[in-house]
């Protein structure tokens, strides 16, 4: 019997605890066009998503959950029913394609069949067309969801993520050495030592994320019921300008998504009439727990971080360095150990009827400390096509719930770096303002690095002149 974890669980509950809510994960592939026949897509897909079996099951429910939810086989499996067309309206634009989304990414999944749909849409300006993936969040997160969209392309999820380079000879070798001999002795011990310091950290990292979910933020308009409604927008910008700042000031892919992302979010609050403060946007960050074999396992492998992103601080360099400050210190407090052993405990030992009774719970009440979701995905490295159509970009489309009323997704494609938005309909009517200012902020960012390295090449030919 295959059953659902916890964690999968957890995401239908979350769902029936709002009927706002749709609990779905999104992703967005814009191909150069025309689109395929229809007929003929329907055959070719069909024969990709046979290597996944989630795509033909239904979730089955146990009465008073006495059990977790199981995943059984659609004796009515139809896939006319799962992957349709729809034409987005002229002149077919990115902002009549983003309306669509914002639309369909609204509607939840019909629990009695398989929970996913492919939307084909037609009517794209620059003959293109798109394809939207939808697919409940209890099925997959946001790199099962990538691997799964990767899955139906024309070279195969493998070729979109090569594999890492093996060491070589000499890391190797080194490796071996460290093996052999009485290294099995040390090693325990440093297991154990490890271990120990595990625990605490997940110890002191549980603390943190009750206390977090309990004390109440900022008062924000981003925090607070939700409608039905959504809009979703969506920016690109170069991995190139990235990585450049990475190098600059030291700093990570994620610390510099997140410090444009608070940049951004900053100049929000200000056009809402807000003032920015130190704990205004605690923002929910996934994390994965995904080992490296394990990227094609169509469940939920995250954990949770509860970081502040220094919307206060006004000066763009200084802010990078604060999100790199806080988010190690989040790393160090153990709060990504604290959620992963929670949820193997709920599953190895705790009964599911009261698990089950828990996250229904805690998924009703108010929560009002944490006010934004941000998640980041490493997507395709190399560029896919789909029957012969080159996928142009990928567009992720995150989940919101819980009166977190705009998430943020952050994907990797290829050369590019993709940041899509979600937000309750009336939360963010200037939804293209927040999604414009991430492209501003890394400009800035760049810009800011350029001006480091003018300065310290012209400290460096100084010494070379007085030398």
């Amino acid at each position: 019997m295959d059953r659902m974890g916890v964690l999968d669980a957890g995401f239908l509950q979350a769902e029936d605890s709002d009927r706002h809510v749709s609990l779905a994960i999104g992703g967005l592939a814009v191909l150069e066009g025309p689109a395929p026949d229809y007929d003929r897509l329907l055959t070719t897909l069909g024969a990709r998503m046979s290597a996944c079996p989630r795509f033909k099951q239904r979730i089955r429910l146990r009465p008073l959950d006495i059990g977790p939810p199981e995943w059984v086989d659609d004796e009515d499996f139809q896939l006319r029913r799962h992957v349709r067309r729809v034409g987005v309206p002229a002149p077919g634009g990115e902002a009549e394609l983003h309306a669509l989304v914002a639309e369909m990414m609204s509607w939840r999944l019909d629990r009695t069949r398989p929970l996913w749909e492919i939307w084909i849409i037609e009517g794209l300006a620059e003959n293109r067309w798109a394809m939207l993936m939808k697919v409940h969040h209890c099925i997959a997160d946001g790199i099962a969801t990538a691997h799964m969209l990767a899955g139906l392309s024309d070279d195969g999820v493998a070729a979109a993520y090569p594999p890492p380079e093996a060491p070589g000879p000499v890391v190797a070798a080194q490796a071996a050495r460290a093996d052999g001999g009485s290294g099995w002795l040390a090693g325990l011990r440093d297991a154990s030592v490890s271990a120990a310091a595990v625990t605490a950290r997940a110890v002191r990292g549980a603390g943190e994320i009750t206390a977090g979910l309990l004390r109440p933020a900022a008062t924000s308009s981003l925090n607070g019921p939700m409608t039905g409604r959504r809009r979703y927008a969506a920016v690109r910008v170069p991995l190139a300008d990235v990585r450049r700042v990475c190098r600059t000031f030291d700093v990570t892919v994620n610390d510099v998504a997140l410090a444009a992302l608070a940049e951004s979010y900053r100049d929000t609050l200000i056009r809402h009439g807000e003032i920015p403060q130190h704990d205004s946007l605690r923002t929910l960050v996934p994390v994965s727990v995904r080992g490296d074999d394990e990227a094609d396992r169509t469940d939920n492998r995250v954990s949770v971080m509860l970081p502040y992103l220094p919307v206060e601080e006004a000066n763009p360099v200084q802010r990078l360095r604060m999100v790199r400050a806080r988010m190690a210190r989040t790393k160090s407090a153990g709060q990504r150990q604290a959620g992963s052993a929670a949820v193997g405990i709920a599953n190895a030992v705790v009964p599911y009827p009261l698990t089950a009774w828990a996250v229904r719970l805690a998924t009703r009440l108010p929560q009002r400390g944490v006010v934004a979701l941000a998640t980041n995905v490493p997507g395709p490295s190399r560029p896919l096509s789909i029957m012969g159509c080159r996928v142009l970009a990928v567009l992720p489309v995150p989940p919101i719930a819980m009166r977190l009323r705009t998430g943020v997704a952050i994907l990797s494609y290829a050369d590019e770096l993709y940041f899509g938005v979600l937000a309750d309909f009336d939360a963010l009517p200037d939804i293209d303002e927040l999604v414009g200012g991430i492209r501003v902020a890394v400009s800035r960012l760049v810009a800011a690095g350029k001006r480091r390295k003018t300065a310290r090449d012209r400290r460096g030919l100084q010494l070379v002149v007085n030398a």
